[in-house]
């Protein structure tokens, strides 16, 4: 990502291209100009001072940037510098100033410390995904806010299941309440996905420990006993110890008691957590009778169920019809498109049922972006003839970013006959949620804006 700050329009004989050339030149060679009245190329200030980035023309300071071993030379002025940053202002000009020719920076990456200077000489933001975190953590050191903003901005638009545990753990190192907020959305309504994600296992004990207390965790605990013990591995790892079960359950500590096994389902404690080898023989007696006897013992482990996410339905027509107008299946696809004005995570669809007594169905449904298939799912679904809708679930909750267009579809196998939807709306406020729908050429059922099927759909928000 590139783009500038403070986007103007630039005069017809700009030297963009000469300036860009000279960015990248610099980012890689601290290349000096040796031309005579360089100044005169460039008509504004800020690409007199981009020429500067990175450029051992007049530099007055040298910043050895990186850990030992990994180190990196980087000229700066400290003037340009002292103007971007009240840190470095301090640094060169305050009270308690040190006329040092070299500073040694050994906590900051060097391509993050770059990515700041960029943004200091040449006011251009340039993210990317393998040094974001790094780049937030010296603009917060160096106290450059609209950077530390932009980086938080990335860091959310590319927020999913796979790294929100990891950015959790770094939102709140690094004091950022509202990216903490946005990783336990996602945690939450996908939950089961940040669980079993490779970056679930590089967090830190007291994040491990936030996310085992979560009472709107949407998982399964037998997963979440799971995900502890991976995490557990990978922790004795990092200590150097031997990968046992005693050293499992020393890492986990007091946050073993934080997983909630004595609500799991009895087949996944007896096939799963009884035979680990993490619990003692007493707590697995104990948790057995926790099961089974009337008199339950006092357990150490906590033992109400996690309350999870309650999903919303978003129901799209106002009302239904049956009988003398009948919707006949057929195998063919029917299909919606729909957009949301707030980031949600759709569970599944609420489908109508036989309008002829009871009657099971197959259905498979999908959730597509521009013909990406984002989740799709195989199940089975018992209707009892009422006009009630029916929930079919996807294996995980999707994503579904704001102002985009997405497309449901169904395919239904069971009695042709069904109820189906009329008065259908093209904008259906649901909570704090509001969502439009549009017909989808993908439908070749019938299925529209004003009436068909795909009554309802079911997310967490």
């Amino acid at each position: 990502m590139a783009a500038d700050i403070f986007p103007r329009k630039k005069p017809a004989n700009s030297s963009t291209t000469t300036v860009q050339q000279y960015h990248q030149q610099n980012l890689n060679n601290n290349n000096t100009i040796p031309a005579p009245n360089w100044q005169g190329l460039y008509p504004t200030i800020r690409e007199r001072n981009a020429v500067m980035f990175n450029n051992d023309l007049m530099a007055d300071v040298h910043f050895v940037v990186g850990p030992p071993g990994g180190t990196q030379r980087l000229p700066g002025h400290k003037y340009v510098l002292a103007v971007g940053s009240s840190v470095f202002h301090a640094m060169f000009y305050g009270e308690l100033a040190e006329d040092k020719d070299e500073i040694r920076i050994p906590d900051v990456e060097p391509a993050a410390f770059l990515a700041m200077l960029k943004y200091i000489y040449c006011d251009e933001i340039d993210l990317a995904a393998d040094t974001v975190l790094a780049t937030l953590y010296a603009a917060k050191k160096y106290i450059v806010p609209h950077l530390a903003r932009a980086c938080v901005n990335f860091l959310e638009t590319s927020l999913s299941a796979k790294n929100a545990c990891v950015l959790l753990s770094q939102s709140c190192l690094f004091e950022e309440p509202d990216l903490t907020q946005r990783c336990w959305e996602v945690i939450d309504a996908q939950a089961e996905l940040a669980l079993k994600s490779e970056g679930f296992c590089d967090i830190d004990f007291q994040t491990l420990e936030s996310i085992l207390r979560r009472e709107t965790l949407n998982a399964k605990e037998i997963v979440v006993f799971e995900a502890a013990l991976n995490w557990a591995e990978v922790e004795c790892q990092r200590q150097e110890l031997s990968l046992s079960i005693e050293n499992k359950r020393k890492v986990l500590g007091k946050a073993l008691y934080l997983i909630r096994i004595p609500t799991m389902a009895l087949d996944d404690f007896a096939n799963g957590a009884a035979q680990s080898g993490v619990l003692t023989l007493n707590e697995t007696n104990d948790i057995f009778l926790w099961y089974t006897a009337a008199k339950k013992p006092e357990l150490e482990f906590v033992s109400n169920a996690r309350k999870g996410l309650v999903p919303q339905r978003c129901h799209r027509f106002q009302s239904c019809a049956y009988r003398s107008n009948q919707w006949r299946y057929r195998g063919r696809c029917d299909s919606i498109q729909f957009a949301v004005d707030k980031r949600v995570f759709i569970a599944g669809f609420g489908l109508y049922g036989s309008s002829c007594g009871s009657a099971e169905y197959s259905a498979k449904i999908e959730l597509k972006r521009q013909g990406v298939i984002l989740g799709q799912n195989l199940s089975k679904y018992f209707s009892d003839g009422s006009s009630n809708t029916f929930p079919v679930w996807f294996e995980y909750p999707v994503q579904i970013e704001p102002d985009t267009f997405y497309t449901a579809s169904v395919i239904l196998d069971g009695n042709e006959l069904s109820y189906f939807g009329q008065e259908g709306m093209t904008e259906v406020q649901c909570g704090k949620v509001t969502v439009q729908f549009q017909c989808s050429s993908d439908s070749t059922n019938g299925t529209g804006v004003q009436g068909g099927q795909i009554p309802e759909l079911i997310f967490y928000a």
